[in-house]
């Protein structure tokens, strides 16, 4: 059973809960959960982020500024939106509540209607920050899940491409995980770039997470797409490398074994499935097959793309196994 997203409402001791936030909640798929000890809500932040943290100013003061100091200087319970709730429209006070790191001060000085407006505003920025990835700002799992059962439910043939790093630890290793964070927003942003020039609209570009992304496309634009992201790719990321590295295009790197071995430059390979012969009931379905086919790709040797070709098998029938694949230019 899913749990309803829980707004937690710090304030004194038979404090009630203000009006405007009462008629905000009405309609709401959310849970208002008062907190009495700023310890206790602490500690319930850090068990499962709440969607919202309200803060009654006016009842907790000086505790209350603490608690928001606290929860904004740890980078967990720092996703978490909070408001300070007052009575009173005090320009000092406002602004000591922006400075111990309150995401929104809402006062009087706001009618009832801009008040839930602002809270709106508020639980929407945060849905979409928590959902971007922090080091690329590309959407992550989420929102990649979201697009792909969008797609789905609008009835278009679509191309959900898995692009995976090959060699990226080797090279982590010989250089630095500073090094290797530029590598990755290297790739985000070809990726984005090539994409949404080509497909425009249509194209869509996420991350999963280390370099891992997904990107996804009109069938007509895989070839066109994915040739020319591996053709940038390629050409960009030697310039990665030292020189030396750059003019052999192989270093020697040790194995888990601690045996040296002949390591080359990094290259990019793309996994890819289409609904254009399948029929998919979920986007977990999508998923678990675009991780088969980026797998396959990784087989290959140098940058490539490789396509599931594949159909439907029918009742009974044995599944074929075809695959086109195709390589960036060399």
């Amino acid at each position: 059973m899913r749990t309803r997203p829980r707004i937690l409402f710090y304030s004194a001791a038979g404090r009630p809960v203000p009006d405007f936030v009462t008629h905000w909640m009405e309609g709401k798929d959310q849970s208002l959960l008062p907190v009495h000890d700023p310890l206790e809500l602490e500690q319930m932040v850090l068990r499962a982020l709440p969607s919202l943290v309200l803060v009654d100013a006016d009842a907790t003061g000086a505790l209350g500024l603490e608690l928001c100091r606290r929860l904004k200087a740890d980078p967990y319970s720092a996703i978490a939106p909070l408001v300070a709730v007052t009575a009173r429209h005090v320009t000092e006070r406002v602004m000591e509540w922006f400075g111990a790191g309150a995401d929104e001060v809402v006062t009087p000085l706001f009618e009832s209607t801009e008040q839930a407006g602002r809270l709106d505003a508020l639980l929407t920025r945060a849905a979409r920050d928590v959902a971007v990835n922090p080091s690329t700002r590309l959407p992550g799992t989420t929102e990649i899940e979201r697009e792909i059962r969008s797609r789905m439910e609008d009835g278009e043939r679509f191309a959900v491409c898995y692009a995976d790093l090959d060699h990226f630890k080797e090279y982590n290793d010989r250089y630095s995980y500073y090094d290797g964070d530029r590598v990755i927003y290297l790739v985000s942003r070809i990726l984005h770039d090539v994409v949404k020039g080509m497909a425009e609209r249509q194209g869509f570009v996420g991350h999963i997470g280390g370099d891992d992304f997904i990107f996804i496309i009109p069938v007509g634009e895989i070839s066109a797409v994915c040739t020319e992201t591996l053709s940038v790719f390629d050409t960009l990321i030697p310039f990665q490398y030292n020189e030396q590295d750059r003019r052999a295009g192989y270093y020697f790197g040790k194995d888990r074994r601690g045996q040296l071995h002949r390591v080359p430059l990094m290259t990019l390979s793309i996994g890819i499935v289409t609904n254009e012969y399948r029929r998919f009931a979920h986007p977990a379905q999508v998923s678990e097959l675009a991780t088969e086919m980026k797998s396959y790709a990784k087989t290959q040797p140098g940058s490539v793309f490789v396509v599931d070709r594949r159909h439907d098998p029918e009742p009974g029938a044995a599944e074929p196994n075809a695959r086109l694949s195709a390589r960036s230019s060399e």
